[in-house]
């Protein structure tokens, strides 16, 4: 079964995004446990997990329709130890709000070099530092997203999210979410059926299905292979729809939350019904 759904908003309290997502007539959803643009919030109150464990419940979405995203500050692999070590404690708080809301997955960018240390040691730090999280919570496995590849951004190719892997120690709670506008950015074609053969193919080669715990689905305003992060709505960007059709109907893509970040949520719920239609 496919989960299909979009990152919406937890404005007004986390369990708001669960209303939210129903109203799209949606089976999966994304938000974020707090603001993305700030290093510290306050703690969760019993009062907040209860509603949003009570909403999912009411609209019958469960921790595996749920794909959680962390602040866009953090850095796991930051070149500089002060900063490293914040981003740390602030990626740990965000694995604990998690387990806190009965969640299952945490949805991360890898991390940047910063032109301050090379690839091979920026990775090593990324996954050192999911070690360190993984270490201190329990039940929630850490999704590290493909990157456009912008500035020095790592984890645009899947040889990066391979390494990340490797330096896991447990496999069984680490696995990625392929942004298709990240993906077709970084240089992996998608816009025939055969690119999107071809380029999954890869994937299964280089990191394995096995791994694949979410998807973002997202057309691209940026070019390919631009190494630009620029979204756009299903079929309006330079990717088109058929990947969108294409991953509808291929069964390895079940059972995964499926998530629209695209730019007009004004037609997220007719982009939803749209994917749902393809999958016949």
């Amino acid at each position: 079964m496919k989960y299909i759904g979009a990152h919406v908003s937890a404005a007004g309290g986390v369990d708001k995004a669960v209303v939210r997502a129903h109203e799209l007539d949606a089976t999966a959803f994304a938000l974020f446990t707090k603001n993305q643009r700030q290093w510290r919030a306050a703690p969760l109150s019993g009062e907040v997990i209860n509603a949003f464990r009570e909403a999912c419940e009411k609209y019958r979405f469960t921790s595996a329709q749920i794909l959680p995203h962390d602040s866009y500050l953090i850095n796991l692999g930051h070149p500089q130890q002060e900063a490293l070590d914040k981003s740390r404690e602030a990626f740990l708080d965000e694995m604990r709000r998690c387990e806190q809301l009965g969640l299952s997955l945490l949805n991360f960018h890898p991390g940047s070099h910063l032109q301050q240390i090379d690839e091979e040691a920026c990775l090593k730090r990324i996954a050192e530092s999911i070690n360190i999280a993984l270490d201190q919570t329990q039940g929630v496995t850490a999704v590290i997203e493909n990157t456009a590849g912008q500035g020095s951004n790592l984890g645009f190719r899947f040889e990066h999210l391979a390494a990340i892997i490797d330096g896991v120690e447990d496999k069984s709670r680490v696995g990625v979410c392929i942004d298709t506008c990240h993906a077709f950015a970084g240089g992996y074609d998608l816009r025939t059926e055969a690119a999107c053969v071809d380029t999954f193919a890869e994937f299964d080669r280089t990191v394995g299905f096995d791994f694949l715990r979410g998807m973002h689905l997202n057309d691209a305003k940026s070019e390919f292979a631009s190494r630009v992060d620029r979204h756009h709505s299903l079929g309006e960007g330079n990717i088109g729809k058929t990947v969108f059709s294409w991953l509808m109907k291929d069964a390895r893509f079940d059972g995964i939350p499926l998530i629209l970040e695209t730019v007009n949520p004004d037609i997220w719920k007719d982009e939803i019904a749209w994917l749902r239609s393809e999958q016949k």
